[in-house]
C-alpha cells in the first residue's frame, strides 16, 4: 500500500517521517514549498511535483494544511485521478462542513475519504504520541487505523463524515478556556509574590490540575514562546468553534471572551508566536 503526504509544515513534517520510518512501502511526499519536498526525500520519502502527481501515485492520500480553504483547494485539485482503490485522510483542522462537502466529491469519484484531526503539538508529532479524532465510515476508519498509528497513540473514531472535526473545534475550545484561566491565575499569584513554578507545583495538589499549565509553565516562566502551535492557528480554530456554536444554536460566552483574548494577542503582533503567548494580553 503506498502512501501519499501532502502538506509539510510544522506539525505534518513530523507525522510524515513517523510513516517514513514505520511504513514498509513506498511513501510519496510533496508540499507547495519545495525545500520541505526534499527535506522528506532526505529521509527516504519519494517526493512529487505536485500534488496530482502523488495522488496519482498513491493508494493513500493524506493531507495536512492549514485552512478550510486549503483543503479544499487539494481535494478539487486531486478530484480527476480520484478512483475506487483509493482512500483520502485528511488530517488538516478545518470547518467541519467544509470536510463534509470534500466527503461527497470524494466519494463520488469512487475513493474514500475520512477526516483525523490530530491534537497535541509539535513534541507529540515528533514522538509519534498525537491523539487522533476519526471522522468517516466505520469500515475505512478501521482500515486505515493501522496507518494513523504510525503518528498518534490514541486513535478513536468519533461518528461520520466530520464527527472527528467536531471532537477537534471542542477540544481546543477548551483548551483556550483552560488556558485563560491559567493565564489569569498565574498573573494574580504572580502580583501577589508566587513564582510561576510554586503556582505550578501548588496547583498539581489539587483539582485544578492540568496538562497546559504542566506543559507550558518554563515557557510561560521564561517568556520563550517560540512555536509549537500558533497563536494563529488557534484563533482560527476558536473561530471555526464560534461559528459551529452559532450554527447549532449554542451559546460560549467563555469562548467569546477567549476569541477576545486572541484578537488582542493578535492585534499587538503575536500572532506567529507560540499560542501561550496569550498571557501577553492579562499581564499587559
Amino acid at each position: 500500500m503506498k502512501i501519499g503526504f501532502i502538506g509539510l509544515g510544522i506539525m505534518g513534517e513530523s507525522m510524515c517521517e513517523n510513516v517514513i520510518k514505520k511504513h514498509d512501502d513506498v511513501v510519496y511526499a510533496y508540499d507547495v514549498v519545495a525545500e520541505k519536498t526534499a527535506k522528506m526525500a532526505a529521509l527516504g520519502a519519494v517526493p512529487c511535483e505536485s500534488a496530482s502527481e502523488l495522488a496519482q501515485k498513491s493508494d493513500v492520500i493524506i493531507t495536512m494544511v492549514p485552512k478550510s480553504e486549503h483543503s479544499r483547494a487539494v481535494y478539487e485539485g486531486i478530484l480527476d485521478v480520484l478512483c475506487e482503490g483509493k482512500t483520502c485522510i485528511d488530517m488538516s483542522t478545518i470547518d467541519p462542513s467544509v470536510s463534509v462537502e470534500l466527503s461527497e466529491k470524494v466519494k463520488a469519484t469512487g475513493a474514500r475519504f475520512m477526516d483525523a484531526p490530530v491534537v497535541k503539538s509539535k513534541p507529540a508529532a515528533v514522538a509519534g504520541k498525537l491523539g487522533i479524532y476519526m471522522g468517516g465510515d466505520e469500515e475505512v476508519c478501521a482500515a486505515m487505523e493501522p496507518i494513523l498509528s504510525y503518528m498518534g497513540e490514541h486513535v478513536v473514531r468519533m461518528g461520520g463524515n466530520g464527527k472527528g472535526l467536531v471532537m477537534k473545534i471542542c477540544h481546543n475550545a477548551l483548551v483556550s478556556q483552560i488556558q485563560n484561566g491559567v493565564n489569569e491565575t498565574i498573573t494574580l499569584a504572580a502580583a501577589n509574590g508566587i513564582g510561576v513554578q510554586e503556582f505550578a507545583t501548588a496547583v498539581s495538589y489539587g483539582g485544578g490540575q492540568n496538562f497546559y499549565l504542566d506543559s507550558k509553565k518554563d515557557a510561560i516562566e521564561k517568556e520563550d514562546f517560540a512555536t509549537a502551535f500558533s497563536v494563529e492557528n488557534m484563533y482560527k480554530d476558536i473561530n471555526i468553534c464560534m461559528n459551529l456554536a452559532r450554527q447549532c444554536g449554542v451559546e460560549m460566552p467563555g469562548e467569546a471572551n477567549a476569541k477576545a483574548v486572541y484578537e488582542r494577542v493578535i492585534e499587538a503582533g503575536c500572532a506567529k508566536e507560540d499560542f501561550s503567548a496569550t498571557i501577553k494580553a492579562v499581564r499587559g
